[in-house]
């Protein structure tokens, strides 16, 4: 079901978030590093993709992808945002950030291996990238707007900065240096292990003190991240329920693998040790995901072959 590098990954990410907050020395000289770690993420997701194909294909797009878009970038991490602000207001900003943040770069990974519509996947990581730059701060401004004192522009520049920058360089990449763009994808491992770590010793070592005086915040923020994870997949499948099954496990990957890596930046920016926590932990819940992917995997698969349902063909085609 894993794969070594996978478990590699997740000791790297949880052993790096102990070391930055049990000796924070460590993570200070790193403590400026993260927001170039997820650019440097960004432009070795956007290596493997022909994103000037894909906007000319725009045209062809499904409306459904359109819906899937809206639901997962505006209505989803609104109305969290609400149910949060009703019954856990503490955290309820935490809640709206990784809710309304872009669909994770490893979830093309997650997607192929159960089966999932990669098309639907590539399309809502592509376009949810380019969207959440605007999409995010004017969520966070409208809905936490009288609480904020950092404004609207300042977050659009620097989720600009974050997305443009690299998804320009791997454009850029591709169309000038085609033979060194594919070499330098094939050390993408190593790199996203390195930013992975550099970025939870940069983030945790700076809010170290307050981590360690509130232990129980650390396990509340995981009750809080797994509680989402269920909402982002059940509201997926709500969503997509019409649908053939390769295309609701697309959709399903898509809405509960959010890229928390630049939730973590964006919140260490603006915010508290608080946000910055959750988007953190979602890392835990982020990697649990496969077994209720399989698990929904098989019962569908196992509708599908009951002769009182119809067989279930459609597609979507990007």
């Amino acid at each position: 079901m894993f794969q070594i590098k996978d478990w590699i990954l997740l000791a790297a990410a949880l052993f790096s978030i102990v070391l930055g907050v049990m000796a924070p020395r460590i993570g200070e000289p790193v403590q400026s590093v993260p927001m170039y770690s997820m650019m440097t993420l960004l432009f070795f997701s956007f290596l493997p993709i022909r994103f000037g194909a894909m906007v000319r294909s725009i045209k062809s797009i499904s409306w459904t992808v359109l819906i899937y878009l809206f639901v997962k970038m505006v209505l989803l991490p609104l109305l969290i945002f609400l149910l949060f602000r009703l019954y856990f207001p503490k955290y309820a900003l935490a809640a709206l950030f990784i809710s309304g943040v872009s669909t994770g770069v490893a979830a093309p990974f997650f997607g192929g291996l159960v089966n999932a519509n990669i098309s639907v996947v590539l399309t809502m990581v592509v376009f949810s990238s380019v969207l959440v730059p605007f999409t995010l701060p004017a969520l966070a401004q409208g809905m936490a707007g009288e609480s904020l004192e950092i404004s609207f522009y300042a977050m659009l520049r620097l989720l600009c900065i974050v997305v443009f920058v690299p998804l320009a360089l791997a454009e850029g990449f591709k169309y000038y240096l085609p033979k060194l763009s594919k070499r330098i994808f094939r050390v993408q491992y190593p790199v996203a292990l390195s930013c992975f770590v550099v970025t939870n010793l940069g983030i945790f070592s700076k809010y170290s003190a307050f981590l360690r005086a509130e232990p129980a915040t650390v396990l509340a923020a995981l009750g809080i991240t797994s509680f989402l994870a269920g909402l982002y997949f059940l509201s997926a499948v709500a969503v997509a329920t019409p649908r053939p099954v390769a295309e609701r496990l697309g959709v399903i990957v898509s809405f509960a693998i959010p890229n928390n890596v630049l939730a973590m930046v964006f919140s260490a920016e603006f915010f508290g040790p608080l946000e910055t926590t959750v988007a953190a932990m979602y890392t835990i819940p982020f990697f649990c995901l496969l077994v209720p992917l399989r698990m929904y995997q098989r019962w569908a698969e196992s509708r599908l072959q009951s002769p009182d349902l119809p067989d279930d063909k459609s597609g979507f085609n990007v």
